[in-house]
C-alpha cells in the first residue's frame, strides 16, 4: 500500500485558497459597508451637524472587520497545523 505524503495531500472537497480569501474580502467589505450605512442612517435621523454617527460607526465597523480577519487567519493557522501533524 503506497504511503500518502501529508505535504501533498489535497482533498478535492477543500476549496482553493484564493476563493477563501476572496470570500473573506467580501465579508470585510460588507461589515464596513453596513456599519457606514447605519452611521449615515442615524446621522440623517439626528439633528447633529457634525457627522459623529458616520465616523463612529465607520471606525467601529473597521475594528470589527479587522477582528473578524484576525479570528479567521488564526483559525486558518490552527487548521494548517492540524493538517501538517496528521
Amino acid at each position: 500500500m503506497p504511503k500518502i505524503n501529508p505535504k501533498n495531500s489535497y482533498s478535492p472537497s477543500d476549496p482553493p485558497t484564493y476563493l477563501k480569501y476572496i470570500g473573506l474580502s467580501f465579508q470585510l467589505f460588507a461589515i464596513i459597508g453596513a456599519g457606514t450605512w447605519f452611521g449615515w442612517y442615524l446621522q440623517q435621523k439626528s439633528a447633529i451637524k457634525f457627522p459623529v454617527w458616520i465616523l463612529l460607526f465607520c471606525l467601529v465597523s473597521v475594528v470589527i472587520s479587522f477582528y473578524h480577519l484576525y479570528v479567521n487567519l488564526k483559525n486558518d493557522d490552527k487548521s494548517e497545523g492540524n493538517r501538517k501533524n496528521n
